[in-house]
C-alpha cells in the first residue's frame, strides 16, 4: 500500500494535465474578455437559427 501511494505522488502525468487545463482556462478568459460583444452577437445568431430550424 505504501509503495502505491509513493508511486501516485511521484507521477507527473496529472500535473501536466492540470497545467494544460489552467492554460486553456486563461486562453478562454482572454478570448471571452477581448471579443465579448462579438461573441454575444455570434451566439445570438446561432441560437436564433437553431430555434427557427426546430418546429
Amino acid at each position: 500500500m505504501n509503495t502505491m501511494i509513493r508511486k501516485f505522488l511521484t507521477e507527473e502525468d496529472g500535473i501536466t494535465a492540470i497545467e494544460y487545463g489552467v492554460l486553456a482556462a486563461v486562453v478562454a478568459a482572454f478570448i471571452a474578455t477581448t471579443f465579448s460583444g462579438q461573441l454575444t452577437t455570434l451566439f445570438t445568431a446561432i441560437f436564433t437559427a437553431i430555434t427557427k430550424a426546430i418546429p
